[in-house]
């Protein structure tokens, strides 16, 4: 039996036999990564001693619980929160290249942060606040450009094209990337800097502070789109059959956006752009469970995963120094996507 039926509160889930024994398989592999980020940093520390600084004793307990532990949890959150915001458009657009940060979301929220920083005081709220505006208005303006302006006066999204909603994405990417340069290099030194290093994605100094508000939005987001999961499978069958089985498109497709945008703009905020871990983990993910379209839960741990082993890589490739993240996973997404389209291109 390759489906297993879970039961709860009166309800019925079912769930492939495959995709639970790849959630434990990554959820160990969450636990070994995230011991070794614990243990691992200037001074290497035992896993006893983990431990022991976890439950409030030791020598080691500043260090682990209050440096590391953050950042273990950081690069948890955010990835599973981008993995999912990667599978929502790639099933809005039904194109392996449908990711945020391929058409123009992150930029958008680096965008508003960005003008936070310079125009504003750019404390946490306002970065947070301007990074969704920046990507709201982001996906509003790609959603415009990418629909049938006759079909959209009807009122409907179903003339959404994923193909068209990309290859515009990538053109307002490249508007917003110059956008940013531009602002970044008529700020004033200071700030240029700071936005500059932010720019590329890192979860250097990121600490409780940094993580608490941004965990509840990111959870809260989350159970949004689990509660949306079925329908959103529904419709990643076709707009015929979505419709014949009772799932409403227009306000499913606007849900779905919101959350994307919000996910990725929480994590912007907080981290900076951390680029293709969207992309890549939600089609990693799929293959791994060998299942039909682009299921979240899968989405969600191999961004965990994948986040996590950039991070690590991060941290040791040039050690006592630590790069950002947002490097190795550029470099790592790079060799994807150019797999990705020598894929596509011999399928076609």
């Amino acid at each position: 039996m390759s489906t297993i039926v879970l039961r709860a509160g009166g309800r019925a889930l079912p769930v492939r036999r495959r995709t639970l024994v790849l959630s434990a398989v990554m959820v160990a592999a969450m636990f070994g990564l995230g011991l070794l980020g614990l243990c691992y940093g200037a001074d290497w520390v035992t896993p006893a001693d983990v431990a022991a600084a976890l439950a409030g004793t030791g020598d080691h307990v500043i260090v682990v619980r209050d440096w590391r532990l953050p950042r273990v949890l950081a690069a948890l959150v955010f990835g599973a929160a981008l993995g999912v915001s990667g599978a929502i458009f790639q099933n809005v657009t039904r194109n392996p290249m449908g990711s945020p940060d391929v058409i123009g979301l992150d930029e958008g929220a680096y965008t508003g942060a960005l003008v936070a920083m310079t125009l504003l005081s750019g404390t946490s709220v306002q970065l947070a606040t301007s990074s969704v505006l920046g990507g709201l208005v982001t996906a509003a303006a790609v959603y415009l450009l990418a629909t049938d302006s006759r079909r959209r006066s009807r009122g409907t999204v179903a003339s959404l094209s994923g193909l068209r909603l990309i290859v515009i994405g990538i053109a307002v990417n490249a508007v917003l990337n110059a956008l940013n340069s531009w602002i970044v290099l008529r700020a004033e030194l200071e700030v240029a800097m700071a936005a500059h290093g932010w720019s590329v994605g890192s979860l250097n100094g990121v600490d409780w502070a940094d993580l608490t508000v941004p965990s509840w939005i990111i959870g809260v987001l989350l159970a949004v789109m689990a509660a949306r999961a079925h329908s959103m499978h529904q419709a990643a069958l076709g707009d015929a059959v979505a419709a014949t089985t009772g799932v409403g498109l227009d306000r499913l497709r606007l849900v779905m956006v919101l959350v994307g945008v919000g996910l990725t703009a929480t994590v912007t905020a907080v981290a900076g752009p951390i680029v293709f871990i969207a992309l890549a983990a939600p089609q990693i993910g799929r293959r791994l469970a060998r299942a039909p379209g682009v299921p979240l839960l899968p989405a969600a741990l191999t961004g965990a995963v994948l986040l996590q082993v950039a991070d690590l890589t991060a941290q040791a490739l040039l050690a006592p120094a630590s790069l950002p993240v947002g490097v190795v996973t550029t470099a790592i997404g790079g060799c994807y996507l150019i797999w990705l389209l020598t894929q596509e291109v011999r399928r076609r």
